[in-house]
């Protein structure tokens, strides 16, 4: 069977599309029919009819609700508990899938090979193996036929996003959509990933205190991904630790996301729970690297002006900055709107003093300003986000909710100046493209 068998697709086609029409169709009848709908029930029910389909559709799912001003409160919050408990697959299935990547003597290149999976997620499974060389290795193996998964998937997100804008004219997803396609079908290739991996391990190098794994070209394909294993604990075990841990914790995944982005435009776009731990050399462990953006230097030049005009009151540098992010027709009320956003972005890194990332820890009061941007801007007839925003703003939320949970106490602006003290769009620029060709 091929990876995008037209068996494959068509039951995925069953699935999503089941799933996606139900939810036009109460949508519609809430809307233009004046039946009930109660957001917080079909919420949830979306969430176990998503939650039973695994892989691509789910990892949209938790996508969409880490963007800010993409959904209603009730979705974001019901999405934000999607899990990946994909069934793993069997041993005999996993020695085939093994065969198929790398030949029928692909035991013999491992000294150990671990037959159960020692972690699940949305498009693989990971099984740790020891090599001849004696290095403990993480070995990730995508699940059979995720291509025709992402296909089928992707073709009904329209349909979802749609319905969205049914429910709020505030936003327009056409560029959420190009970007979740674009962003997704790399995730995908896993020699893409194992790119990635050097990139950043060449990156963060200044960075003693981060650890990247080393990928195994050998014993890589487009479906496999082999790496250096890892040891560390996972963050939520320290939520409870001494205030100084946790705040050396969050001090390093602020780097980690941030150094990356200001000295040569890379970001890391999946910044949540399973994607990091901690040794106990005390070491943040950086353990996945599918999703990555690559910023152009005047973007990334867009978002430091619009930090300085923020700390200043300056509207006509904000709106420099807006403008050269591709938004257009701004008036002053769009601007006023556009600046809320902004200032609930910015918000840990406009006041100079050791504070919470989020003051309530609850995000109680994000969802609020979320929910008022959302009102005004259909109140104005709706907005078109540029392509670029939907990973940076899910970072950002993201690595926020993480620094939250931990209830980390830093003064973010001294942090984030750190990290921007040198910046140049022409060092970056050069940084980028040495990478880039190294790649």
């Amino acid at each position: 069977m091929t990876e995008n068998s037209f068996t494959s697709r068509l039951k995925r086609y069953t699935q999503v599309t089941t799933a996606a029409g139900g939810l036009m169709a109460r949508l519609l009848g809430d809307r233009y029919l004046g039946l009930s709908l109660d957001p917080s029930q079909h919420a949830l029910d979306l969430k176990e009819t998503l939650g039973t389909l695994k892989g691509p559709l789910m990892k949209i799912a938790q996508i969409l609700a880490t963007v800010p001003d993409m959904l209603p409160p009730e979705y974001a919050e019901a999405f934000l508990e999607l899990q990946s408990n994909a069934p793993p697959m069997g041993w005999p299935f996993v020695r085939r899938r093994m065969q198929a990547e790398l030949g029928p003597d692909w035991q013999s290149r491992f000294q150990e090979f671990e037959k159960e999976a020692c972690a699940a997620a949305s498009l693989g499974q990971v099984h740790k193996a020891r090599d001849h060389e004696g290095r403990s290795l993480a070995v990730k193996l995508q699940y059979p036929e995720m291509g025709a998964a992402v296909e089928a998937d992707l073709a009904q997100l329209k349909i979802l996003l749609k319905s969205f804008e049914l429910y709020s004219s505030a936003l327009d997803t056409e560029n959420l959509h190009k970007e979740i396609t674009a962003r997704l079908w790399e995730e995908l290739d896993y020699q893409k990933e194992a790119q990635h991996i050097e990139i950043f391990r060449n990156i963060l190098k200044p960075l003693p205190f981060i650890e990247v794994p080393e990928a195994v070209p050998s014993l890589t394909t487009s479906r496999l991904l082999t790496m250096t294993w890892l040891t560390g604990d996972k963050l939520l075990a320290f939520k409870d630790a001494p205030q100084d841990l946790r705040n050396e914790i969050a001090s390093g995944l602020f780097k980690a996301w941030y150094f990356p982005l200001y000295h040569a435009g890379f970001l890391h776009g999946d910044p949540h729970l399973g994607n990091y731990s901690w040794s106990q050399e005390g070491k943040l462990n950086l353990l996945d690297f599918g999703c990555v953006r690559v910023f152009k230097a005047s973007f990334i030049q867009g978002i430091l002006d619009l930090y300085k005009a923020l700390q200043t009151n300056n509207e006509e540098l904000a709106v420099h900055a807006y403008t050269s992010w591709g938004f257009t027709s701004l008036d002053k009320e769009f601007i006023q709107i556009l600046n809320l956003w902004a200032k609930f972005l910015y918000d840990p890194l406009l006041e100079d003093r050791v504070r919470p990332i989020e003051e309530t820890y609850s995000g109680l009061k994000g969802r609020q300003i979320v929910g008022e941007i959302l009102t005004q801007l259909e109140k104005k007839g709706g907005i078109k986000p540029p392509q670029e925003f939907v990973f940076m703003d899910r970072a950002a939320v993201g690595l926020g909710s993480v620094c939250m949970r931990l209830r980390a106490k830093l003064n973010w602006r001294h942090l984030f100046e750190e990290i921007i003290q040198d910046f140049s769009e022409a060092v970056l620029e050069e940084r980028q493209h040495f990478f880039l060709r190294k790649e």
